[in-house]
């Protein structure tokens, strides 16, 4: 059975590193703390749990201080997580027969992160993560913002998750600064890093310069795919925040020369025509969203909502203004096989029933 090193990197974590630990401390082999600037009790906590804590002086740079961390291991894998990461109980059952069966010859276990619930505490956002990582003893993280492990060798997918459940929010500057560091000391961006770059700027509402940083990125044409695609959605959303309204939809519709279309595309090609009350329009996008097959291992940022449930609700929509009441119902109940208790649902159904009843008219759908 292969041993395993947690390597965590810690700063001000006193309200959430006690959870994380206790759900992996008996998973694990030897765990490695880097501190990179407590002032709270983290350091405290973690010395219940270990002795190997070691400092390291912030620089903006996530990869550096993980790849401190990582070279202070000790056995045959690396596991990473956050203060802010756990492991459920199914999931510690999981990873443990992992790890008795894991075969010698898998160099990298990815596994899902699960990073946004629904009411009911149920993944409605989860991607797969480099998560174990054969240990070779030197540096292997790259990228000083939304830091990677770029595959190797041989890789093993697992539906063991990791639960990202935050108790208080990060700094929502600190990427986008240590971006503009970088630039103004001239550290040049790598396509990924000038997604991630775009990506920051949208979300602080800085919707021009973000469409500059996606345009560059587009045309120089050296990202990934799925960064690429993703990236036509943003500029998209920027295009429509600047009230660039032709481009708003071409955006969109240029992600489609990269590859076949994605049912998150679809989704929002639909809204564009939903919103201009092109419901015929609409309709073939949302329906081909319900067509397209779903892929969590792209790596790319998958929507499950938008393979099933949100294009079906969109269609009762749809098929509602169109006047076809019973095709609009028969979408609202596909929605509800996946979301029995979504409210939306259940307002339609109603609606449906007053509609294909010959009732007074209602409310229209939601």
């Amino acid at each position: 059975m292969p041993s395993i090193s947690l390597c965590m990197i810690v700063r001000n974590e006193e309200d959430v590193l006690a959870r994380c630990l206790t759900s992996v401390a008996d998973l694990v082999d030897e765990i490695i703390l880097v501190d990179t600037g407590s002032s709270d009790r983290t350091k405290e906590i973690a010395a219940r749990y270990t002795d190997q804590i070691f400092d390291f002086p912030w620089m903006d740079d996530f990869a550096a201080a993980r790849n401190h961390a990582f070279l202070q291991a000790t056995g045959d894998y690396c596991l990473w997580l956050d203060a802010d990461d756990l492991l459920e109980e199914a999931d510690r059952a999981a990873f443990r027969t992992l790890r008795q069966t894991l075969s010698a010859d898998v160099d990298v276990v990815m596994m899902r992160y699960n990073v946004a619930f629904d009411g009911e505490g149920r993944p409605t956002f989860s991607y797969y993560r480099e998560r174990l990582i054969r240990n070779l003893h030197k540096p292997v993280w790259v990228g000083a913002v939304h830091e990677v492990v770029p595959p190797f060798g041989n890789i093993l997918y697992t539906e063991i998750a990791v639960t990202h459940r935050k108790l208080h929010p990060s700094d929502p500057d600190r990427n986008l600064r240590i971006f503009r560091t970088m630039l103004q000391k001239g550290i040049p961006l790598d396509p990924r890093q000038q997604f991630y770059y775009g990506r920051e700027l949208f979300y602080h509402h800085q919707l021009a310069e973000a469409a500059a940083v996606f345009e560059r990125f587009l045309d120089e044409g050296k990202g990934w795919v799925e960064n690429v695609i993703e990236a036509c959605r943003f500029l998209s959303q920027c295009y429509a925040g600047l009230g660039r309204e032709r481009e708003t939809i071409g955006a969109l519709l240029a992600s489609l020369a990269f590859d076949a279309p994605r049912a998150e595309v679809c989704c929002d090609i639909g809204r564009y025509f939903l919103d201009r009350e092109r419901y015929a329009e609409a309709a073939f996008w949302y329906e081909t969203a319900l067509s397209r097959p779903r892929n969590d291992r792209s790596g790319g940022f998958v929507l499950p909502d938008c393979y099933d449930y949100l294009p079906a609700i969109q269609l009762a929509v749809v098929y509602d203004r169109m006047g076809d009441y019973r095709r609009a119902n028969a979408y609202n109940e596909q929605a509800g096989r996946v979301k029995p208790d979504s409210p939306a649902y259940r307002y339609n159904r109603d609606y449906f029933a007053g509609r294909l009843g010959l009732a007074a008219q209602d409310t229209p759908p939601a």
